[in-house]
C-alpha cells in the first residue's frame, strides 16, 4: 500500500493504477500456490520463506534508494519506469515477495476454506476465497491511489517536491523495517 500511495504521488493516478493491477497478479499467485498446496512448502521449508522475505525487503529498499534520488520531476519528461509494462512488472514483484501476503495465504486463508490441502475441494474453496479476498484488496488499494493521486499536485508543488520525495522513501525504508520485525520466526 505505502508502494501505490509512492508511486501515485509521484507518478499519478494511471501509472499507480496499472501497478495496482500487478499487485492483484502477485496476490493471485499467492492464492494459486496456495490452492494447490505448495504453501506448505514454507512450513516445511523455513529457508524458502527466508528467501522469499528478504527478496521483499530488498525490493523495498530498492524502490526508496530510487525514490530518495533526487530529480525534478515535469510532466513532459519520460521516466524509464513509467511504461505500462514496466509499471506492472514492479507492482507484480511488489506483491509476489511480499512474505506477509505469502504468510496471510499459507497460514490464515486455509481457515477460513475450512478444509485442509489434500481434500478434493480445497482447489475450488481456495479460488473462491482467493478472489473474494484479491477484490476486496484491489479496491482498497484502487481507493489509496486515487486518494494519493488527489494529494499529488499539493504535495509536489514547488521546491518542497525533493522533501516529499525523500519523506516516500524513508516511509518504504521503514517499511522494510517493519516487515522485517513483523515477519522473522
Amino acid at each position: 500500500m505505502a508502494y501505490l500511495a509512492t508511486l501515485a504521488l509521484a507518478r499519478g493516478r494511471g501509472a499507480a493504477l496499472i501497478a495496482t493491477l500487478g499487485v492483484a497478479l502477485g496476490l493471485s499467485v499467492h492464492a494459486v500456490v496456495t490452492s494447490f498446496g505448495a504453501g506448505e512448502l514454507l512450513l516445511l521449508y523455513p529457508w524458502l520463506y527466508e528467501i522469499l522475505r528478504w527478496i521483499g525487503v530488498g525490493y523495498l529498499l530498492f524502490l526508496a534508494w530510487e525514490g530518495w534520488q533526487t530529480k525534478e520531476y515535469s510532466p513532459d519528461s519520460k521516466d524509464l519506469n513509467s511504461a505500462s509494462g514496466q509499471l506492472l512488472l514492479r507492482g507484480f514483484l511488489s506483491n509476489v515477495f511480499n512474505p506477509k501476503s505469502v504468510l496471510f495465504f499459507v497460514s490464515v486463508v486455509p481457515t477460513f476454506v475450512g478444509l485442509a490441502p489434500g481434500h478434493p475441494d480445497y482447489p475450488v474453496r481456495m479460488a473462491i476465497f482467493g478472489s473474494v479476498y484479491i477484490g476486496i484488496a484491489t479496491v482498497i488499494h484502487t481507493t489509496i491511489v486515487v486518494l494519493a493521486a488527489q494529494l499529488r499536485a499539493w504535495l509536489l508543488e514547488g521546491t518542497h517536491q525533493n522533501t516529499v520525495r525523500r519523506a516516500l522513501a524513508a516511509a518504504l525504508v521503514g517499511v522494510a523495517v517493519w516487515l522485517i520485525w513483523a515477519t522473522r520466526h
